[in-house]
């Protein structure tokens, strides 16, 4: 059985924002729910041009950041796996409404603290929602491209690695 930790968050967009890891790191996850790739993984492969995690590195495992693709200054879309561009800005999310309060930095901010063990029953069921239904390009590469292509719909491959859907072998 685990034991619930508080974690309290210092960093560039949360100072003072206190959540309660309940689950074990990495289990107990939501049976709808079964990302392809953890966020380690995620951050070693090349995600948000380097620069989603530059200042976070305090509220997660060390381990997540040993081979880490992360930009010392400004975004660097080279970092990125397929070497693109594939999300749009923060302004973006947030005039859709697509940012809850406790995750200002979107839905990787989420599976980063849901990996780690944080539950919020409401804000899981929206985020797995949205998880599920990017599962979308996916099938739009499938369709289009030839198997292990990675030329073909890059920008469609990194956002799905984006969204923890390990796209290189699709």
């Amino acid at each position: 059985m685990s034991r619930d930790v508080e974690i309290v968050v210092h960093d560039h967009m949360q100072q003072g924002y206190r959540y309660t890891r309940s689950a074990p790191s990495g289990q107990d996850f939501d049976p709808d729910f079964r990302p392809e790739l953890t966020p380690a993984e995620m951050l070693e492969l090349g995600v948000f041009c380097g620069k989603y995690m530059t200042d976070c590195r305090e509220e997660f495992p060390a381990s997540w950041f040993a081979k880490a693709r992360l930009a010392p200054d400004g975004p660097d879309c080279a970092l990125n796996h397929f070497g693109v561009r594939a999300s749009v800005p923060l302004r973006v999310w947030i005039e859709k409404g697509w940012i809850h309060p406790d995750d200002p930095r979107g839905w990787f901010q989420w599976y980063c603290r849901y990996y780690s063990g944080r539950r919020m029953p409401d804000e899981d069921r929206r985020q797995i929602s949205r998880w599920r239904a990017f599962r979308r390009h996916a099938a739009q590469i499938r369709k289009h491209c030839e198997p292990g292509d990675p030329f073909c719909r890059p920008r469609q491959r990194q956002a799905l690695l984006q969204w923890a859907y390990d796209s290189r072998h699709i």
